[in-house]
């Protein structure tokens, strides 16, 4: 029986726990990426809906619209206990920003680690019409700076989510007898059909589902190239463009993009089909790049295959995936050196 979460909120803080089960791991005992996105997301939808609804008018629930790159620091296990806070950093009319940290417990040794660090963005939408935006109430910062910060990030996601949503426009198809370590080879796809389990009070899926689904997605493209155990890294932005209501079929696909020594870099896209209601229409709903790592039975990094690349297309791809990856590599030795010198 799993264990019920404990919540505790108080002055725009959250917090969560549980125990890590052994249907939350893959077989080499890891939890997986996509139970620890989810646990961040449930956080993060509950603390901003919670801010959204402090005032009297209109009720509402917060939906979320993105996730910013998110790094798995530290892996986490079978038996430990996940603990998770959730912030309100930022707030616009509109849109609230969440700041959650997640930590593993040993609970034999009471020895703790942090795993994660996210920050996510919600859009309170009214519980009468799903379509209607509601305004959300102020936020008291505790210094003006912090304000002044979180509007510069609230404008960069907003034009990265513009830039993104502008070359969500083709689709990932099925590839004849493919060769190893191709594209080809090891790209997935999913079929979910959304029941009620998956939905908030809306009728639309929680995001914390679709990010789960995403992450197994992205985990079976990266053990079928590299045939080991592999662990999610990180995930870079993942935007939410549409929403996706109960009773469409999602069709979640993922394909490998870019490969370093020792990392991989796997595009997902969400793809949902209206099949009940007056419009039938297919459409991408939710894009992100995941970067996983492979690992020995001794969890120490292994060398990754090469990506073999066979099309023009395949190659810019992998041109930009290697942009990113450089500039991730460039950030990281920036922010070592700033701690060395403090």
């Amino acid at each position: 029986m799993r264990l019920p979460g404990i919540r505790r909120i108080l002055e725009g803080l959250l917090f969560h726990s549980r125990i890590m089960r052994p249907d939350d791991a893959n077989i080499a005992g890891n939890v997986h990426g996509g139970t620890i996105l989810k646990m961040i997301e449930e956080a993060g939808a509950i603390i901003s809906t919670r801010h959204c609804n402090s005032q009297s008018g209109e009720k509402c629930i917060a939906a979320l619209a993105r996730v910013e790159r998110t790094d798995f620091l530290s892996p986490m296990c079978i038996g430990e206990v996940g603990h998770v806070s959730a912030e309100i950093s930022y707030t616009s009319k509109h849109s609230v920003e969440v700041q959650v940290n997640v930590m593993a417990e040993n609970i034999l040794t009471g020895a703790k680690r942090v795993t994660n660090r996210a920050t996510l963005w919600y859009v309170p939408l009214s519980l009468t019409n799903v379509d209607k935006i509601i305004e959300v109430p102020p936020f008291q910062y505790e210094k003006p700076q912090q304000e002044e910060e979180g509007r510069k990030r609230y404008e960069n996601q907003k034009l990265e989510r513009l830039e993104t949503k502008q070359r969500n426009g083709e689709y990932i198809l099925p590839v004849v007898n493919p060769k190893q370590h191709t594209v080809g080879y090891s790209q997935s796809s999913l079929i979910h059909l959304v029941g009620p389990s998956d939905c908030t009070l809306h009728g639309y899926v929680h995001g914390g589902v679709t990010m789960k689904l995403m992450d197994e997605v992205a985990g079976i493209v990266a053990a079928r190239h590299c045939k080991t155990n592999i662990v999610t890294a990180s995930v870079d932005a993942i935007n939410f463009h549409r929403k996706i209501q109960k009773g469409c079929i999602i069709t979640v696909s993922g394909r490998m993009t870019f490969t370093s020594n020792k990392s991989m870099e796997i595009e997902v896209f969400v793809d949902a089909d209206t099949l009940v209601g007056d419009t039938q229409e297919r459409y991408r709903a939710v894009s992100a790049f995941f970067t996983y790592v492979s690992l020995s039975k001794d969890a120490k990094p292994l060398p990754v295959p090469q990506l073999v690349l066979e099309t023009e297309d395949e190659k810019k791809r992998f041109e930009e995936g290697k942009g990113r990856y450089l500039q991730t590599k460039a950030k990281r030795q920036m922010n070592t050196q700033s701690l060395t010198q403090q």
